[in-house]
C-alpha cells in the first residue's frame, strides 16, 4: 500500500497541487491541503483498497480539506463565500492542463533562476525541501527561502496561473526547457564537484516527459527530451569501478541503455532536418550520432561537424565552437583541431575553463608535441571541476609527459 501511495505521489502530486492552486489562488493553502490528502490516503486505502482513480480520489480529498480550512476562517466573510464557491463550482481539468499551467507558472521569467528550479521541483515534482537541499547540496533553510520568496513574488506580481497565450507560448517555453536542462545538468555533471546524481537527472527527464506530452507540437520540447534520454543512456559506462571518469571513446557501449537510446533516436527522427531546428534538437541529433555508432571508430564525424556548423549558425557560442573543434579534429586530423582552438583565443565564457586547455592538449598529443601537451594537461587538471575529471587529466598528463621529465604528481 505504501508503494501504491508512493507511485501516486510521483504521478499525481502536480495535478493535486495544481488543481488547488487553480481553485484557491493560494499556494500555501494548496500545498497544505495536498499534503493532507496524501496523509489521509494511506489509512483510507488500507481500509478500502486503492481507488480505481487515485488521482481523482486525492484531488477530491484535497479540495474538501480546502473547503474545511476556508470555512473555519470565520472572521473572513469572503473566505466563507470562497469556500462555498469552491465546493459547488468545481470542474476537473485534464491532468495535463494542470501540470502545464503549474510548470509555466513556476518557470515564469519574473522569478530568479534558482527560485524557478526549487519551485519547479517542489510544486511540480513533489520533492520535499530536504530532497531538493540534498540534490543541490545546500541547506534546507536556503531551499525553503527560495520557494517562499518565489510564492510571494507570484502573489505580489500577480503572475497568472495559466499557460501563456499562443503568441507568447513559444518564447516562454524556452525558459521552461532551460530550467529542466539546468536540473538535468546538475544531476549529470554536478557543479559542486561530485560525480553524478542520477535521481536528479531522472527527475528532470520525468518533467521533460510531462512537458513534451502536453506540447507535442513543439520541436524543441521533443529535442530536449531526446537530448536528456541520449545523455542519460550512457550513465552506467561513464565511471569505472574506482569512480574515475571514462571518456566517451573508451566507454563500454554494451552498458549503454538501449531502451533510452531507441526512445531518444525516435524523437530525433521526428525532429526532421529543416533549417528551423533549434539548439536542443540539434544537440540531440549530435548525441544520436554517438549513440548509433557501434564503436568510437565508426562515429560519423562529418555528420557531427555539419550539425555543429548548424548549431553555430543559430548563435555564436564559444562552448559549441570548442566542441566543433573536437569534431573537426576527428574528421580532418589534429592540426585542424589545434588551428580551430587557437582561432578561438580565450573568450570570456571559457576563461579558466578546463575544457579549453584539454582540447588543445589532445591536439598537441596527437601531433606528437608531448612537452606542450603535458603543459596543457597540467593546466586543464588544475582547473578541473571535480576529482574524476582531474584524475582523467592526470592520466593523460602521465601518458603525454616527455620521457626525460614526467611532471605528473
Amino acid at each position: 500500500m505504501r508503494a501504491a501511495l508512493a507511485a501516486a505521489h510521483r504521478a499525481e502530486w502536480g495535478v493535486v497541487f495544481g488543481t488547488l492552486v487553480r481553485l484557491t489562488g493560494d499556494w500555501e493553502l494548496a500545498e497544505d491541503c495536498a499534503q493532507d490528502a496524501f496523509a489521509r490516503a494511506l489509512p483510507a486505502w488500507e481500509r478500502d483498497g486503492v481507488p480505481r482513480s487515485p488521482g481523482a480520489w486525492l484531488v477530491t480529498a484535497a479540495r474538501r480539506r480546502a473547503v474545511d480550512v476556508l470555512r473555519r476562517r470565520t472572521t473572513e466573510r469572503d473566505k466563507i463565500a470562497e469556500a462555498a464557491a469552491l465546493e459547488e463550482a468545481y470542474e476537473p481539468a485534464p491532468p495535463g492542463d494542470e501540470r502545464l499551467r503549474l510548470i509555466f507558472t513556476c518557470c515564469h521569467p519574473a522569478l530568479p533562476l534558482e527560485a524557478r528550479v526549487a519551485l519547479t521541483l517542489r510544486a511540480v515534482g513533489g520533492l520535499t525541501t530536504r530532497e531538493i537541499a540534498r540534490a543541490f547540496l545546500v541547506g534546507e533553510d536556503t531551499v525553503s527561502q527560495r520557494v517562499l520568496r518565489a510564492k510571494r513574488k507570484i502573489a505580489a506580481a500577480g503572475i497568472p496561473y495559466r499557460v501563456p497565450p499562443p503568441g507568447a507560448r513559444a518564447e516562454r517555453l524556452g525558459g521552461v526547457l532551460a530550467v529542466l536542462y539546468l536540473i538535468f545538468t546538475e544531476g549529470y555533471a554536478p557543479s559542486d564537484g561530485s560525480t553524478t546524481r542520477d535521481g536528479l537527472a531522472e527527475e528532470a527527464i520525468r518533467l521533460a516527459r510531462l512537458v513534451t506530452a502536453e506540447t507535442s507540437d513543439e520541436p524543441e520540447a521533443r529535442g530536449l527530451l531526446a537530448l536528456l534520454l541520449l545523455q542519460h543512456s550512457r550513465r552506467a559506462a561513464r565511471l569505472d569501478a574506482d569512480g574515475g571518469l571514462v571518456t566517451l571513446e573508451h566507454q563500454d557501449r554494451s552498458l549503454w541503455d538501449r531502451g533510452l537510446i531507441a526512445e531518444g533516436v525516435a524523437l530525433v527522427g521526428e525532429r526532421g532536418s529543416g533549417s528551423g531546428d533549434g539548439p536542443y534538437a540539434l544537440q540531440a541529433a549530435i548525441a544520436a550520432q554517438h549513440a548509433l555508432a557501434p564503436d568510437a571508430a565508426a562515429t560519423d564525424w562529418a555528420a557531427i561537424t555539419a550539425l555543429y556548423d548548424r548549431l553555430l549558425a543559430l548563435r555564436t557560442n564559444p562552448v559549441v565552437a570548442l566542441n566543433r573543434a573536437v569534431a573537426l579534429g576527428m574528421r580532418d586530423g589534429p592540426q585542424a583541431q589545434l588551428d580551430a582552438v587557437d582561432a578561438l583565443g580565450t573568450p570570456k565564457e571559457l576563461a579558466g575553463h578546463h575544457a579549453l586547455a584539454a582540447v588543445r592538449a589532445d591536439a598537441l598529443r596527437r601531433l606528437g608535441r608531448t612537452r606542450e601537451a603535458a603543459t596543457a594537461y597540467e593546466e586543464a587538471r588544475a582547473a578541473a571541476p571535480n576529482r574524476a575529471i582531474a584524475e582523467e587529466y592526470a592520466r593523460r598528463l602521465t601518458e603525454s609527459a616527455p620521457d626525460e621529465g614526467n611532471t605528473a604528481r
